[in-house]
């Protein structure tokens, strides 16, 4: 039986602990926020002059709403623990599908093998969860499932294959790299903002390689959209038409420079004037084949010998040990 001060001071320990949750969740941020999206969606014209934003403003506040809802309702230890585990993984981002990119590093044919290896294995963790895969150009792939974006960040980085390379005839072991960048896929209104000076782009068109009828393959359709000053590029072949992917490879394009403003601190698009190099000293993770098996986070350090499935897309315990990161 639970006395009194026990009761007193198991009550003091969840109101401590929601405390904490409320400035690590930036809970009052999230009630003011809300209210400023209440007055918002309230005025009428708001809707007539520009329907998809309302309908971005509404699921913004949705979500916002259940997360400030189940942290008021917090009146347990199990409940702090539920919570945690809900939002643990929530950013502006949370709603979006991901994008996923591999690009082969140091290894030469290894290593472009390895990243459809990885490539093959993101699309088996997602039809696990039975979320939707789209190929949007020969190394990049959408994703869009419930926190998509927020589960598979974790897996940006530079992830090392260690196996006896099928292309060598001496059957020796081989060292491979590819670099895996996960970015959440933004809607054309959240870029509109967003303004590339003309001549600050290049623009490629080619044949799209993929299916989608004979006039897609007879016709360039395929799009290539570089940012001279920093030479990040972004590609889409997924549409039908020209004009589509080009509209969206330059919403892929702006997500990325989106990004980098972020980390770079910038508020001007201008004012990216590096060129960016993929950082490849930073392995998060190695999958060793050869001469036992062993895949290992670096991070966490959380591992398995259960090679095969891993690749097969049982990223199960990475995920879960990586929630966090």
């Amino acid at each position: 039986m639970i006395t009194r001060k026990k009761y007193l001071m198991l009550d003091e320990e969840i109101q401590n602990l929601k405390q904490i949750i409320a400035e690590k969740f930036t809970i009052e941020k999230k009630r003011i926020r809300m209210r400023e999206l209440e007055f918002i969606v309230a005025d009428h014209d708001f809707w007539k002059n520009n329907k998809a934003d309302a309908e971005t403003r509404i699921k913004e506040y949705g979500l916002l709403k259940a997360e400030v809802e189940e942290y008021d309702a917090i009146s347990s230890l199990e409940k702090v623990r539920k919570f945690e585990e809900r939002f643990i993984t929530k950013n502006k981002y949370e709603h979006l599908p991901a994008l996923i990119s591999v690009f082969p590093g140091a290894g030469g044919e290894d290593a472009s093998d390895w990243a459809e290896m990885l490539l093959k294995m993101y699309r088996g963790y997602a039809e696990r969860r039975g979320w939707k895969i789209s190929q949007v150009d020969s190394d990049t792939i959408e994703i869009k499932g419930e926190d998509a974006f927020n589960i598979l960040r974790q897996e940006y980085g530079v992830h090392r294959l260690v196996r006896i390379s099928p292309y060598d005839a001496k059957k020796l072991r081989h060292t491979a790299f590819a670099l895996v960048e996960v970015l959440p896929l933004l809607k054309q209104v959240d870029t509109d903002n967003i303004n590339i000076p003309e001549k600050d782009i290049k623009i490629d068109f080619t044949r799209s390689s993929g299916p989608g009828g004979q006039n897609v393959n007879k016709v360039e359709t395929a799009v290539k959209i570089i940012h001279i000053p920093t030479g990040l590029s972004a590609s889409s072949q997924i549409e039908r038409s020209q004009a589509r992917n080009r509209e969206r490879a330059l919403t892929i394009l702006k997500t990325k420079l989106l990004k980098l403003m972020e980390e770079k601190q910038e508020t001007e698009i201008e004012s990216l004037k590096t060129r960016v190099t993929p950082e490849w000293g930073h392995q998060i993770r190695s999958y060793v084949l050869h001469p036992y098996k062993l895949v290992k986070d670096h991070r966490t350090e959380y591992e398995t010998r259960k090679v095969d499935d891993v690749l097969e897309g049982n990223l199960d315990g990475f995920i879960s040990n990586g929630l966090e990161l």
